[in-house]
């Protein structure tokens, strides 16, 4: 028998390839496009994710650690992949079988893709990262000219792409312009020609469209989801863009209790009437995290109700008190849009007081994913090839469940 989920995601497949569509109008033809997929594909399930932006026209994948790229390979080989996390030296060997492009931050990592290369008779193509402000991964600037030369002598090794990633493109106009500059000014110092050069992030896309060079990196944007700061968006950009996540869960219980109540651990919440009180199957064990307690609000019958008490491991408590039809079972939206209401990963985020990226990023083993090809009318009409494509795809991700989606 099979059962009912209890909380799960929904990922709209039309959103996702209308999203990548739309960013490939906006950069304009010529360029190409590096979908970012790490994180489980920011928490959309990465297999299924991957399967789709082969045939919706990604270029190239970006992910953090070899496993990722490992579960694109299981999905379709000869799509190229980036890693742009730094490759740790026992993972090197992986990377150049596999042709996993490395990002590369010094000439130390140069010679150990170098010689490894050499010693498997392979070569390896790697992409050459400047910090120019972000303070992570990345050669300094003054250093780059020299490395480059250096790099070009090494035996196996080929820097084909270079790249910067900006801090704060989101919210400050000052230090991106400065970035900007001082990557444009070293690209002209250097005496290489990469094939790739690529600086915009999701907020750069938005906020910096004198750096599109000739490849982005989105990854929130391709999710439909806006990089929240204080640049505001172009106007249009919540028109074109669709968020194709939504997620649910179920009410388990329905009690009505008296003022005075205590609710939930620490009795932190005492109703101040009488209230009817839904348990939903949700929690931080989920992935809803547990500062969003007193401030977070769910869907239910079209009604926006709010979060009671401390979110718990698995359950958190609503007020339907407005929701009389209710009963045990029904859907409560957790992020999503239910009878002309709408929550979205930024509106959760904020009540929990972090940021889209780890909402998105904290779903568990244990939250499903189900896709779905929602009929919408879509700012660029997909083909009818694609949208058969899409059917055979959703028939063979049902088939393999089990191994494509998260359990």
């Amino acid at each position: 028998m099979s059962l009912s989920h209890r909380c799960w995601a929904e990922i709209d497949l039309n959103a996702l390839r209308n999203n990548l569509a739309w960013l490939r109008h906006r950069i304009g033809s010529g360029n190409q496009i590096l979908t970012v997929v790490k994180a489980d594909a920011y928490g959309h399930g990465l297999k299924q994710i991957a399967a789709l932006l082969m045939q919706a026209g990604t270029d190239i994948f970006g992910v953090a650690n070899l496993n990722e790229a490992k579960d694109i390979r299981a999905v379709g080989r000869g799509w190229p992949i980036l890693m742009l996390g730094a490759c740790l030296p026992d993972e090197i060997e992986y990377a150049i079988k596999d042709k996993v492009m490395p990002t590369l931050s010094s000439l130390t990592e140069a010679k150990r893709f170098s010689t490894i290369a050499k010693k498997l008779n392979r070569s390896t193509q790697a992409h050459l990262k400047i910090d120019t402000g972000m303070g992570r991964l990345g050669a300094t600037t003054e250093q780059t000219s020299d490395l480059v030369q250096a790099i070009k002598q090494l035996p196996n090794l080929s820097l084909n792409g270079i790249y910067t990633h900006y801090a704060s493109a989101e919210d400050n106009v000052t230090f991106s312009k400065r970035q900007r500059t001082v990557f444009a000014k070293l690209l002209k110092s250097i005496d290489h020609q990469f094939e790739f050069t690529h600086a915009n992030n999701s907020a750069a896309l938005l906020h910096e469209p004198g750096s599109t060079y000739n490849l982005v990196r989105p990854g929130l944007l391709v999710y439909g989801v806006l990089p929240p700061g204080k640049r505001n968006p172009p106007k249009l950009i919540k028109k074109h863009l669709q968020p194709a996540l939504s997620w649910k869960c179920r009410v388990s219980f329905l009690k009505d209790i008296a003022k005075g109540t205590p609710l939930s651990y620490g009795q932190k919440y005492v109703s101040p009437k009488k209230m009817r009180v839904a348990t939903l199957s949700v929690g931080y064990g989920d992935g809803y995290l547990a500062s969003a307690s007193g401030k977070a609000k769910v869907i239910i019958g079209g009604k926006l109700c709010n979060i009671l008490g401390r979110i718990t491991m698995d359950q958190m408590l609503a007020d339907v008190s407005r929701v009389p039809s209710i009963r045990n079972g029904d859907e409560a939206v957790l992020i999503g849009r239910n009878h002309g209401h709408c929550i979205t990963a930024n509106q959760v985020a904020e009540w929990a007081g972090t940021i889209p990226w780890e909402i998105l990023c904290s779903f568990k083993n244990r939250l499903p994913t189900q896709s779905r090809v929602v009929r919408t009318t879509l700012l660029f009409d997909a083909p009818d090839l694609a949208k058969l494509i899409d059917l055979l795809l959703l028939l063979f991700l049902d088939s393999k469940h089990d191994s494509v989606f998260k359990n």
